[in-house]
Parts: C-alpha cells; sequence; structure tokens
C-alpha cells in the first residue's frame, strides 16, 4: 500500500482473489479451486500461499502473475508468494459453488471418494460392491455414460461421451 493509506482485511483480499479465474477453467476462481491455501499480513507485507494443483501444473506460472496482477491492481505494493506443496492439494478442496460452476460449464466435478483412475477408491468401493464409477454428464444429468480416454483436454480430466445426449465432456478426476 500507499504510504497513509489503511490496508484492506484479509477477507477483503480474498475476495479480490476471489475474482482470478483459474487460466485453465476460466469459469472456476482460484478460490473456489482451492489452492489459495492462505493470505496473511506479515508487517507490512502480504503474504499469499498458493499450492498447485499437481508440482508440474504447467498453469502454475500464470496463476501466480494473475495473482500478483489482481492484487498490484488493487494498491498492494509489498506482495510475496510463496508455494506451499505440503499437504498436496486434493479435489477435495474445490468448494461446493465450485464444483457447481464446473457442471454448468460442461465439467463433471470430481466425485470424492474416487481415485484418478476413475474406480471407487477403498471404502466406497467394498461398500457398494463395485470399483466402476457412473459420471452424470454435466448437459443433461445421464448417468449412461462413457470414458472415452483417461485423459482430456487437461491431465486433470477425463473425456468422456454421453450415450443419451450424445455430447462429449470432460470429468474434473479425483487427485
Amino acid at each position: 500500500m500507499q504510504g497513509g493509506e489503511e490496508r484492506p482485511s484479509v477477507a477483503e483480499i480474498r475476495g479480490w482473489l476471489s475474482e482470478v479465474p483459474d487460466p485453465e477453467i476460466p469459469v472456476i476462481s482460484l478460490t473456489d479451486l482451492g489452492i489459495i491455501r492462505d493470505v496473511v499480513w506479515q508487517g507490512e507485507t502480504l503474504v499469499v500461499t498458493v499450492t498447485p494443483t499437481y508440482s508440474g501444473c504447467p498453469a502454475t506460472g500464470v496463476i501466480n502473475l494473475d495473482i500478483e496482477k489482481a492484487l498490484r491492481d488493487r494498491g498492494i505494493t509489498d506482495l510475496r508468494l510463496e508455494r506451499q506443496l505440503s499437504p498436496p492439494w486434493t479435489t477435495d478442496w474445490i468448494t461446493a459453488e465450485g464444483r457447481e460452476k464446473l457442471r454448468a460449464y460442461g465439467i463433471a466435478p470430481p466425485i470424492d471418494g474416487t481415485a484418478a483412475d476413475g474406480r471407487l477408491a477403498g471404502r466406497i468401493a467394498r461398500l457398494s460392491g463395485t470399483s466402476n464409477l457412473t459420471i452424470a454428464c454435466p448437459r443433461c444429468g445421464s448417468t449412461q455414460t462413457r470414458k472415452v480416454s483417461q485423459f482430456g483436454s487437461t491431465p486433470c480430466k477425463a473425456s468422456y461421451v454421453c450415450n443419451d445426449c450424445l455430447e462429449p465432456f470432460d470429468y474434473f478426476k479425483c487427485i
């Protein structure tokens, strides 16, 4: 902040960050995605801690630039971004609002308790007696879908097609 200006609250800054879209899925914000781990003032320096969706995520550099630009445009002059890899990001961190935004955009949101390979994981598979995962079409809601490829438009998504409406769609894999 410039001399004499009152610095914004952490809540206000989080609100600003909720307006920064993910560069790969612009309908969802960085806070919806759950990668903003912490926002804190350390003296006069604003420290924003970010956990990438995975350590090799190609969008990490763009995300950091977008965060920096959004905050500098709001008058934050003393800023430090920190990368936190542990605990690793998980799709469990995507907010309920973020999941609904994904669905409305045409991407099936992750189903908690599933593995990245599209199988029910652990206890859920034992309780249900199956390891196959049913992904509902985000467009028509049908569960008559099939996986076309384990890899979709980005490494974190798989390609599916709906057997009822015949529309292709991505499923955001659990990580």
